[in-house]
């Protein structure tokens, strides 16, 4: 196993490189001038000139990711045009925000997926399977942005429960935090929780019908045992693959999520440099997305070890 993930982080560098290259090119596509942007439409044209010559944004543009990758390798990220800071001192601030909602997220999806996914496959054909098999199919056609304004419109506004965006952090307020991430939380992980729970519940449905299952029924074990002891730990294998995929879609419902909620994340902070056309932080947050999507991935294929170790990962 120690050869397979040397390989597989081998393998991450230039994939993550690739990305922001691509991106580095995509967002000097965009109409505006950072420059421009900064210093305002009443800026005279050899004051704009002045700043695109000290920010270097004059120079042809593989000079720039040229550049730019040369303070790759050595740890910096370069500077934010928008913020004036370092990159990653304005990622590694806004992080925790972003984390706290997707891991809270993900957990959720699987909390709810799960349990739905296993009773439906136990109840197949009953009132209650065409109810979760509705509730998944509704949850997978409304977008986060849609589902996050109606929230905020039944919750916020309506019944006036939780507040319509904000953050508190926990270590201030643990309350004040838990009421700001639950409107959040629910509008990013409603999408995976139909995911998870149609994924379990075909695993589950797949392994019930399998000769071991029958073999433990004749035994005389309960049907509880059969379900969460041998069916159960089969079924989430393919799961992992499903989760390992949810990530991605989960550092990009961020980036719509926080700005709905106004959460200071990272998310936030790639629309704002979008918007800015702050090319250094932008091209900060998409390596830092590649990195997390692949470590994620990595993961789930340890993790298919713990779960099966007939699975060989150095073949």
């Amino acid at each position: 196993m120690g050869r397979y993930i040397a390989r597989r982080i081998f393998f991450i560098i230039p994939v993550a490189l690739l990305v922001s290259f691509v991106t580095f090119m995509i967002i000097h596509l965009i109409p505006g001038d950072p420059a421009r942007i900064l210093l305002g439409e009443e800026a005279t044209p050899q004051t704009v000139a002045a700043l695109r010559e000290q920010l270097g944004l004059n120079k042809p543009l593989l000079e720039q990711f040229s550049l730019w990758f040369w303070q790759l390798l050595h740890g910096n990220l370069g500077e934010s045009i928008q913020l004036q800071q370092p990159v990653l001192q304005a990622i590694v601030q806004r992080l925790p925000v972003t984390l706290e909602l997707g891991i809270t997220s993900l957990f959720f999806s699987l909390l709810i997926g799960i349990p739905l996914g296993i009773y439906s496959a136990t109840h197949r054909h009953s009132w209650v399977d065409w109810l979760v098999n509705l509730f998944s199919l509704l949850t997978t056609a409304i977008p986060a942005f849609v589902l996050g304004l109606v929230l905020i419109l039944l919750f916020a506004v309506v019944f006036r429960i939780f507040p319509p965006g904000g953050y508190v952090a926990f270590s201030d307020d643990p309350l004040g935090n838990l009421r700001d991430l639950l409107l959040p939380m629910v509008t990013l992980g409603a999408g995976s929780i139909a995911v998870n729970m149609r994924q379990i519940r075909a695993g589950m449905l797949e392994v019930m019908g399998q000769d071991y299952i029958r073999t433990a029924r004749a035994k005389g074990l309960s049907e509880q045992t059969i379900q969460f002891t041998h069916a159960l730990r089969n079924a989430l294998i393919p799961l992992l693959t499903i989760i390992g995929l949810q990530v991605g879609a989960i550092l990009a419902g961020t980036f719509i999520v926080e700005s709905i909620f106004l959460w200071p994340g990272v998310g936030q902070l790639a629309i704002q440099s979008i918007l800015a056309k702050d090319y250094p932080t932008v091209q900060g947050i998409v390596l830092l997305s590649a990195f997390s999507y692949m470590a994620a991935n990595l993961l789930v294929d340890i993790s298919y070890v713990v779960l099966d170790p007939r699975i060989r990962l150095d073949k």
